[in-house]
């Protein structure tokens, strides 16, 4: 699942949040107005409030739970907006490291539908029970430029939605997106063809940050010519898997799009809701290509 790197772009002419002035922003305090990025924004009944105006209008000392600082999606702001980012980071470069020690372990990690092909009997694969491989292929790369290109897409794009959306929130739009690229390669790749990478997930961020930026009214452009640019090196390159980075786009928008858009007073509701309907076609799709394989 090869995938191209990608830059995390950022809008023009905006002012920076007055607590981290080097994110540029459209948002402002409904109260003080006071320009705050998406790590600071907190609901309010109407627009969004920072979090000085959060504790003042609370009284003092901490703001009660119901009003701490939460994410545009309603995730909790943390000390660390990036962690979960560079745990993920973590993981690919570790299974990276250990494969490059093993080689057999990238064979066994691969997503594989079913080998050898017909008519022989399956002796491995998704379609003969393994469906770990669908989770495993995500986090497995062989050539050092593709876990290069991919960790750094992850570092670009990851960072700044896994601040924007909570971690909880952010997980669930980054492995709901790769299991749908997977699935999506089960579905229409060859049977036997090995694909591995952790391109369907950055697909997903993909979607996901497009969505994200049109909620916060920014400038599209930079993230459409990013995207058009990265699809035009999966449909022109041999031995990219385009059903990986397809099936995770479109999980992503999906995904992203309840994320940043569902309405507060049902918000948990839609968003794991819409999530656990992209996951329920996950598994249709998985159901119907593992029946044409057994």
């Amino acid at each position: 699942m090869n995938q191209e790197a990608g830059t995390s772009p950022e809008a023009q002419n905006l002012p920076g949040c007055y607590r981290h002035p080097d994110r540029e922003t459209g948002i402002r305090c409904t109260r003080c107005e006071r320009p705050i990025c998406p790590e600071c924004m907190v609901s309010a009944s109407v627009g969004f409030q920072c979090p000085d105006c959060v504790r003042e209008g609370g009284g003092s000392g901490p703001a009660p739970a119901t009003a701490r600082p939460r994410t545009i999606a309603g995730g909790t702001v943390t000390a660390d907006p990036r962690l979960f980012t560079k745990i993920l980071i973590g993981i690919n470069v570790a299974v990276f490291i250990a494969i490059q020690a093993k080689a057999s372990l990238a064979t066994d990690l691969s997503l594989v539908g079913a080998w050898p092909p017909a008519p022989f009997q399956p002796t491995e694969g998704v379609a003969d029970g393994q469906y770990y491989r669908l989770v495993t292929s995500m986090f497995a790369h062989q050539e050092i430029w593709h876990i290069g290109f991919n960790m750094m897409s992850l570092w670009w794009l990851g960072g700044p939605l896994e601040a924007a959306l909570g971690r909880a929130r952010y997980l669930t739009v980054y492995f709901v997106s790769g299991l749908a690229g997977s699935a999506l390669a089960y579905l229409l790749a060859s049977p036997g063809t090995a694909t591995l990478g952790a391109s369907g997930a950055i697909f997903g961020l993909f979607g996901a940050t497009a969505v994200l930026m049109r909620r916060l009214n920014y400038d599209l452009r930079p993230i459409i010519a990013l995207l058009v640019i990265n699809l035009i090196f999966t449909f022109s390159w041999s031995g990219i898997s385009w059903q990986a980075h397809i099936g995770g786009l479109v999980a992503g928008l999906v995904t992203g799009y309840g994320m940043v858009h569902a309405p507060r007073e049902r918000r948990a509701l839609v968003q794991y809701g819409t999530s656990a309907l992209v996951l329920l076609v996950v598994a249709v799709m998985i159901v119907v290509r593992t029946a044409q394989l057994t």
